[in-house]
């Protein structure tokens, strides 16, 4: 069995859907960080079957809802002196520039690169994303 120690001061992304790690890990950019990272994948959970966590040890500063876009039901903890201080649940932003991009290949983003990604909420419930431009509709965690 694979034993990952606490931290001392950091944070824990916990409660990502497995396989969904890898992507939080690179979006963050830790794969270039100076300091301790642990991406644990398919990791026994109780309440999620399999789960992947990702412990920093390190206070960096990134927009959380960015996590949202890619796992809505993901836990953000910071982490003091071994213990939690704070639990941060992430919430689906109204709008979303640059970070979801449009699949339909008739949108004028998929043509002209100096046009912004832009999409806005349509349903909270189903994690929808409208296209500014085209309509075209994206799934949180799906697509």
């Amino acid at each position: 069995m694979l034993t990952i120690t606490s931290i001392k001061n950091g944070i824990v992304i916990d409660h990502i859907h497995a396989g969904l790690g890898i992507r939080m890990f690179y979006q963050l950019g830790l794969d270039k960080a100076d300091y301790s990272v642990a991406l644990i994948m398919n990791a026994a959970s109780t309440h999620m079957g399999r789960k992947d966590i990702i412990k920093i040890e390190n206070n960096v500063d990134f927009d959380v809802t960015m996590l949202a876009l890619i796992d809505p039901n993901v836990t953000v903890n910071v982490i003091e002196d071994e213990h939690i201080v704070r639990k941060v649940k992430p919430e689906l932003p109204e709008r979303v520039e640059d970070i979801i991009k449009c699949k339909n290949p008739r949108c004028i983003t998929s043509v002209e690169k100096y046009i912004p990604q832009v999409f806005t909420l349509v349903n909270r419930e189903l994690g929808q994303y409208r296209c500014q431009y085209c309509d075209e509709i994206y799934t949180v965690g799906k697509d």
